[in-house]
């Protein structure tokens, strides 16, 4: 596969006319009364916050507990009834096919998180391409179903690699969930849709925000993460239900490794590290049961592709 430099994200000056563009495109047909559940399948060593201090080349060096918590969401799902998108990385998943076969058999779908946790922005377009290949064409070859979503590590597609879009959607994927319209400091495109749009003239191809709240001028987050372990849960719940009155599915996220309490310290990393990723840990799974009995989840695909998701 190879890339023309002059499509209009390689040489845009101005992303930020580009980022309008994507108004002039929202998928208006998508609604209902269902919100999107999505589950990023990372360990708690391959995190963002801990990539200073833990190299990739000693990932195999740590005690996983990636499985066990996967297992604990599944338990949780099917006690409320509830479906999810589990956006897995390739590393995960060469290594626990177990956890990728209980997923689909299970009824949620499977999607990418590419290869190895590699921020978009931190890739080449052609390097980033052929981890997304890569990580879809495991995937699918694994688990038997076409993988049709993405999403990028620490959402990290924003202004300066909007190409990215475009090489997902080369790849063969159908949509992209890779961007938070919040002012964050590792991510976000503040000024970016809040709905799923098509960013691409003449495709099908979806990019589905997380989910913010817009008030008093500006979007807040509730869609997940770190929020909603640092918010108390009747905050993120109202927000959800503000915004599911502009009468758009909501999209939640949230990591394994945050229902998992016991998990080993990274003593070595920056306090604002740890304390983003240590708080409430022990919060997480109540809040979660909460919030799966007080919406309702369904699959990314079921949500926003419902002609080609399951029933």
């Amino acid at each position: 596969m190879t890339f023309e430099s002059d499509d209009k994200f390689a040489t845009s000056s101005d992303p930020a006319s580009l980022i309008a563009a994507w108004w002039t495109r929202p998928a208006d047909n998508i609604g209902g009364s269902h919100n999107a559940l999505t589950i990023d399948v990372e360990d708690y060593f391959q995190v963002e916050a801990f990539f200073d201090v833990i190299a990739r080349d000693d990932w195999h060096r740590y005690d996983c507990r990636v499985e066990a918590n996967v297992d604990r969401i599944l338990a949780l799902l099917a006690e409320s009834g509830a479906r999810a998108t589990f956006f897995t990385l390739g590393w995960i998943a060469e290594r626990y096919p177990g956890v990728v076969r209980r997923i689909i058999d299970m009824g949620h779908e499977l999607a990418s998180h590419g290869w190895e946790h590699r921020r978009a922005d931190s890739q080449t377009r052609p390097d980033f391409f052929n981890d997304v290949r890569r990580a879809k064409a495991f995937l699918e070859d694994l688990g038997g179903c076409e993988v049709k979503g993405y999403r990028a590590p620490s959402f990290s597609i924003s202004r300066n690699n909007l190409w990215a879009l475009e090489a997902l959607a080369e790849a063969g994927y159908s949509y992209s969930s890779s961007t938070y319209p919040i002012p964050h400091d590792n991510y976000g495109i503040p000024e970016g849709p809040r709905f799923a749009f098509h960013p691409l003239p003449d495709s099908p191809f979806l990019e589905i925000p997380v989910t913010s709240l817009r008030l008093l001028g500006r979007n807040w987050p509730c869609g997940g993460g770190g929020y909603f372990r640092l918010l108390p849960y009747d905050v993120t719940a109202l927000a959800l239900s503000r915004v599911s009155r502009e009468r758009k599915p909501c999209v939640f996220y949230l990591h394994p490794w945050e229902i998992d309490a016991d998990q080993p310290r990274i003593s070595a990393a920056p306090l604002k590290s740890r304390i983003r990723h240590y708080l409430n840990l022990k919060k997480t799974e109540p809040r979660l049961a909460r919030l799966l009995q007080a919406f309702s989840w369904r699959r990314m695909d079921e949500v926003f592709l419902p002609a080609t998701g399951v029933s």
